[in-house]
C-alpha cells in the first residue's frame, strides 16, 4: 500500500509520500513522487499503484517535456499526465487483467507554472479525467487513507499556514505508519511556496520530528 499527501493552503503546497513498496513477502524501498523543473515552473507527481504503470507513464510523460518544453500552465500539464496515463492503459491493461492483476493508477500533481496565478493541486484518476483541489477540500489522500485523513479534517483549512499544514501532514503520516504495516519510514517531503518557482524537498529516513526541524526552524 501506499502514503501519499498532498496539501494545499494560500501560502504554498506541501506533499508527503512514504517509499516503502512491498511485494509479497519481500519489501524495497523507491521514490514515489517525481520533481519537474524549469524557468518559472515547478510541478511534482506522485502516485499509488502498479509500479510498472507508474514508471512506464512517467517515463513518457518526460519524453513528451523534452520534445515539446514545459507548459505554460498546470492543467496543462496533468491533461499530457492524464493522456500518457491511457496511453498506457491501453498498451497494458490486457495483460495485466490476464495475469490477474488490475490498472489502478491514481496521482496527486501539484505546483504552479509561469502564467498560474497561484499554485494548484490536482487528483488524477487511472481513467485520465481529474479534479482541482479548492477551498472546500485542502487536502487529498492516495493509497492508505484510511487512518490519517481524520487528524487533517480536524485540524485544516485553506486559512492553515504551510508550517501548520507540515505538521499536520507528518502527524497524519505518523497515524498511518503505526496502523498500516505497508506504510513506513522513509519518506519524501516537497514544500512549495507560493510564487517561488522552486520546491524543497527532503527525505527523513528517521523520525518524523527530523523532518519538522528540517523544515520549520
Amino acid at each position: 500500500m501506499t502514503y501519499c499527501l498532498g496539501i494545499k493552503v494560500k501560502e504554498g503546497l506541501v506533499a508527503i509520500a512514504d517509499t516503502r513498496i512491498t511485494s509479497g513477502t519481500d519489501t524495497t524501498t523507491k521514490k514515489k513522487i517525481s520533481i519537474h523543473q524549469a524557468d518559472h515552473s515547478s510541478l511534482f507527481i506522485m502516485t499509488s499503484g502498479l509500479r510498472s504503470v507508474r514508471d512506464k507513464a512517467i517515463t513518457y510523460f518526460k519524453d513528451l517535456m523534452e520534445e515539446h518544453g514545459a507548459f505554460n500552465k498546470l492543467y496543462k500539464a496533468v491533461n499530457a499526465f492524464g493522456e500518457q496515463v491511457r496511453r498506457v492503459a491501453e498498451e497494458d491493461r490486457g495483460a495485466l487483467e490476464r495475469s490477474g492483476f488490475k490498472f489502478n493508477l491514481n496521482t496527486i500533481i501539484g505546483g504552479q507554472l509561469k502564467d498560474d496565478d497561484e499554485h494548484k493541486l490536482y487528483l488524477l484518476y487511472p481513467e485520465g479525467n481529474w479534479v482541482e483541489l479548492d477551498q472546500g477540500s485542502p487536502f487529498v489522500i492516495i493509497g492508505n487513507s484510511g487512518y490519517g485523513k481524520p487528524i487533517l479534517s480536524r485540524t485544516l483549512d485553506t486559512r492553515s499556514s504551510i508550517d501548520q499544514a507540515l505538521k499536520a501532514g507528518f502527524l497524519s503520516f505518523d497515524s498511518t505508519r503505526v496502523s498500516a504495516n505497508d506504510v513506513d519510514f522513509p519518506i519524501d517531503v516537497v514544500l512549495y511556496k507560493r510564487d517561488s518557482f522552486g520546491s524543497d524537498v527532503h527525505r527523513d529516513e528517521q523520525q518524523v520530528l527530523d523532518g519538522l526541524k528540517w523544515f520549520v526552524l
